[in-house]
């Protein structure tokens, strides 16, 4: 019998102008909550868990990448301290700030997350739901 994998997305890939960079900063970003490198193709890099959840890659058409605005990627982490060394960790590879660690109490009291843009304008986040807050409040 196989677990069932409860998550409803199968994966999110993002362009890159520049592969190795984006290679780069995510393999040092997604390291703080738990994620490697499972499989790489010329061009493109899956990272995950355990399977390949989140992909980079240089775009198939040839044209170049760009941003979806109003588009991002949530990280989930499994605490606060992940969320801050997240951010700190994405600046420090070359991110840009787009919203310090913190609360955001519109999205629920148990919401803690950051939000910054990678090196090519995707926004990302890393947020922790706290779940036992979210018991206590009875959102859980």
């Amino acid at each position: 019998m196989s677990e069932e994998n409860q998550s409803c997305v199968s994966h999110v890939s993002l362009g890159t102008n520049d592969y190795e960079r984006a290679k780069a900063f995510y393999g040092r970003v997604l390291k703080v909550i738990g994620c490697k490198l499972i499989m790489e193709h010329p061009g493109a890099a899956a990272f995950g868990k355990v399977y390949p959840e989140f992909w980079i890659n240089s775009p198939f058409d040839g044209k170049p990448a760009t941003a979806g605005n109003g588009t991002h990627v949530g990280f989930a982490a499994q605490s606060k301290a992940e969320v801050d060394l997240f951010y700190k960790e994405a600046l420090a590879a070359g991110a840009t700030a787009d919203g310090d660690p913190g609360h955001r109490h519109d999205y629920g009291e148990p919401y803690y997350g950051c939000f910054v843009r990678d090196p090519d304008g995707h926004k990302i986040e890393a947020t922790y739901w706290d779940m036992e807050l979210a018991r206590k409040l009875g959102m859980a």
